[in-house]
């Protein structure tokens, strides 16, 4: 896996920590428990879109852009990130958001990642639907800019994972620890898929659980493996066979970003046993599945913490409620 065929900008500080979780361990009653801490890996206040950005913004430059565009609901960590990468690399920023999520208030529209999108320079346009979102983009749109999808998950995206695989298992390697679960949230996709595929092609012996936060288990796999094939053909190889992958739904709740009691349990369990905050979105979600995978597992896990702090305090006064 060469990857230095690809534009990259360094955004991220690497390796980010694995580190060790006996006090969740115990709480959860299962195997040995490890959290990859791919928030705390600096730009923007951290998170996982880093890594993917580190090569689509590689690319974006490489192609003469001046600007870039890219979307998400209000709240979007991948937004947050990309904002805070083009201040760094001198590149003008223009989020177009989409109010889909149901929540309301101060909190949700003004702060969290929102007031951080406007600390570091982009222009927002905030869309009240997907016909709005349209005819902003088109505004905003000119010969210099490039484009990034949701999530910043396309193949070149997913590659950013793909090497945050061979990070990961190298520090596993390093434990003695050769056959393992990894838990990771299933937003936009490219994260999982890199991570999946970045393991296959490592010959692991592992699996790799990935817990959507938002869409039907079939309707993530289904695109968790077709960003892996995308990334697997830039990297001239096979496609993918993702055998030892898990998809599942069941933590959903009743939509993308709304909270659950269940998300609420799970982060008042990770603060209260390791200091480590999980945000209500994502990680939040995904760890209510780690939560019931554990017990019953025979191998060590490992929970891939994908950031999103900022995104808690949108959720401040339903934090407060709860707490």
């Amino acid at each position: 896996m060469d990857l230095s065929a690809f534009p990259r900008v360094a955004l991220g500080s690497w390796p980010t920590p694995l580190d060790d979780a006996p006090r969740l361990a115990t709480a959860l009653g299962g195997p040995p428990v490890l959290i990859k801490r791919d928030d705390v890996n600096g730009l923007g206040a951290g998170g996982n879109k880093l890594r993917k950005l580190e090569f689509l913004l590689g690319q974006a430059i490489e192609d003469g852009a001046d600007t870039i565009i890219t979307f998400g609901a209000l709240q979007t960590n991948h937004g947050r990130q990309t904002a805070a990468a083009c201040a760094k690399l001198g590149l003008r920023c223009e989020l177009v958001l989409t109010a889909k999520v149901p929540m309301k208030g101060d909190a949700y529209e003004k702060s969290g990642n929102v007031v951080l999108d406007h600390m570091f320079g982009a222009n927002v346009h905030i869309c009240a639907d997907a016909e709005e979102t349209a005819e902003t983009y088109l505004r905003v749109n000119h010969d210099k800019a490039v484009t990034l999808p949701v999530g910043g998950s396309n193949g070149l995206g997913t590659l950013g994972y793909v090497a945050a695989a061979v990070e990961l298992i190298g520090q596993l390697d390093e434990r003695g620890i050769d056959n393992a679960t990894i838990v990771v949230p299933q937003g936009s996709g490219a994260t999982a898929a890199g991570i999946a595929l970045g393991t296959e092609l490592l010959g692991w012996p592992g699996t790799v659980h990935a817990a959507s936060v938002s869409h039907s288990a079939e309707d993530a796999e289904k695109e968790l493996r077709g960003l892996a094939g995308d990334a697997a053909a830039l990297l001239n190889a096979p496609a993918p066979k993702l055998d030892h992958l898990r998809v599942t739904d069941d933590t959903i709740g009743p939509g993308y970003g709304v909270p659950t009691p269940d998300m609420w349990n799970v982060l008042k369990l990770f603060a209260e046993t390791e200091g480590v905050i999980l945000d209500p979105v994502y990680t939040g979600k995904a760890a209510a599945k780690f939560r019931t995978i554990a017990p019953t597992s025979e191998v060590p896990l490992v929970f891939l913490h994908t950031g999103g702090l900022p995104g808690f305090y949108g959720y401040a006064p339903e934090a407060v409620a709860q707490f």
